[in-house]
């Protein structure tokens, strides 16, 4: 496919597991090294009503946390108030998600950038519509996956199989990053080590429970070594 700029796609293994904590430190520790970085989350839900539109939250998080200044809407395409999985909400408001329109406005952004990085919605299989799913979006944008591992109990079997359905739509997983949204998880270290003899991908970081959504924070612990290396 006929992209034009580079870009990572940022999956997780669950919704609420800090897909848009380690997109926006990826977006800081990018934008540190002088390129031109821009967010994007093509589909959100869980708006708020403003006298612009309604807005998302991870969204404006996104934007804030990339280098150029481009309006809401090139970043969010699809919002929708009610949080709920993007196919029901779409369908209430009679919207169908169209992933050709998708891959148009991250081509536009993809212009102007040298990296985008796109959040994905919930997990990587989540249903867009009565057929496509959230990976259907990654293989459309045709870009590396980076997945977000939320460390809790049970991790292990949704770290794998997200893993292995990433690679069965033939797209490379460009790392990973174990997030620790569960400050009390038993034998933290042994899943990690677990998750590191069996993902084909490099670890990226590991992110203790932070007191703070800022990027910066959030990049502080990040190793972008594999990413870089020739790529940018």
């Amino acid at each position: 496919m006929d992209i034009p700029a580079s870009g990572y796609f940022v999956t997780g293994t669950d919704t609420g597991v800090g897909k848009t904590l380690v997109a926006c430190g990826l977006l800081h520790e990018l934008g540190r090294r002088g390129l031109r970085v821009v967010g994007m989350k093509p589909v959100a839900a869980g708006c708020r009503t403003t006298p612009q539109g309604l807005r998302n939250d991870d969204a404006e998080r996104l934007l804030a946390a990339g280098v150029l200044d481009v309006p809401y809407p090139r970043v969010n395409h699809y919002a929708f108030e009610e949080a709920i999985a993007p196919h029901i909400a779409a369908r209430d408001m009679g919207v169908e998600i169209a992933i050709d329109g998708i891959r148009a406005a991250f081509r536009a952004l993809a212009a102007e950038a040298e990296c985008v990085i796109v959040e994905g919605i919930g997990g990587f299989e989540v249903p867009l519509g009565e057929v496509e799913t959230g990976a259907d979006l990654a293989v459309a944008l045709d870009l590396p996956v980076i997945l977000v591992v939320g460390m809790r109990l049970g991790c292990l079997n949704h770290a794998l199989l997200t893993h292995q359905a990433i690679r069965a739509r033939g797209l490379p997983c460009a790392g990973w990053v174990a997030n620790g949204i569960d400050p009390h998880m038993a034998r933290l270290q042994e899943n990690i080590d677990s998750l590191r003899l069996r993902l084909d991908a490099p670890l990226l970081g590991v992110l203790p429970s932070l007191p703070t959504t800022e990027p910066a924070a959030a990049a502080g612990y990040l190793e972008l070594g594999p990413l870089l290396q020739g790529r940018f």
